[in-house]
């Protein structure tokens, strides 16, 4: 697990230089409020006996055309049934953390996200058992790693939408992203992004380029 982790952040870390290498010749400057954006996505999970929905707004900043980050927090439930047992468990997940996307060409990109979940389940048992439910709680910590697609982003462009595939490499025992036999299930999001500050100087750009099709 350890050495897939490294892994992953060492591909991030040469993704990020290599970025920053294409970018030596834009012009640079300090902070820009016009670089800021915010966004939200939705999350569908399925598995072997696994559903899972979620939801998680965004507050980011684009370093550059290549590079952007991003403070997160999201909300998740998770529905497990073991066929075996005659079990459900249900878990409810908040999960803050951070992200960073690399955009290798515009409407592409890697994700990597770090989340700390913390979380509430509930083990239902079956009749028969005559055994009360259960609850307890616990946290656990998620590295998401995977590829994304854009839509619409554009230089200057106020909104676009994009949708990602991501896998938890960290595979914590107790991590929301992994169905009841331990086997890591895909994490399918999509959602929009929406630029802030960005003025009418921006905007204009964006309906000039549109109107030259």
């Amino acid at each position: 697990m350890k050495r897939k982790i490294l892994l992953a952040f060492t591909i991030c870390t040469i993704a990020v230089m290599n970025v920053k290498a294409q970018d030596k010749e834009e012009k640079k400057g300090g902070f820009k409020k016009e670089n800021l954006f915010t966004g939200g996505n939705v999350a569908l999970g399925f598995g072997s006996g696994t559903t899972s929905f979620g939801i998680g707004p965004y507050f980011g900043y684009s370093i550059n055309k290549y590079l952007d980050v991003a403070l997160s927090l999201n909300y998740n439930y998770i529905s497990q049934r073991s066929y075996y047992f005659d079990i459900k468990y249900r878990q409810s997940i908040i999960g803050p953390g951070a992200f960073v996307r690399v955009y290798p060409v515009k409407f592409l990109f890697a994700q990597a996200q770090f989340e700390q979940n913390y979380i509430t389940q509930k083990t239902l048992y079956a009749s028969a058992y005559g055994t009360p439910n259960e609850k307890f709680k616990v946290n656990a910590t998620s590295l998401l790693i995977g590829p994304g697609y854009a839509g619409g982003r554009e230089e200057g462009s106020p909104m676009y939408y994009y949708i990602s595939v991501l896998f938890d490499v960290a595979k914590n025992t107790y991590s929301p992203y992994l169905d009841n036999q331990g086997r890591v299930n895909p994490i399918f999001r999509a959602g929009i992004n929406i630029a802030l500050f960005q003025g009418t100087s921006g905007r204009d750009r964006y309906r000039k380029r549109n109107s030259d099709y």
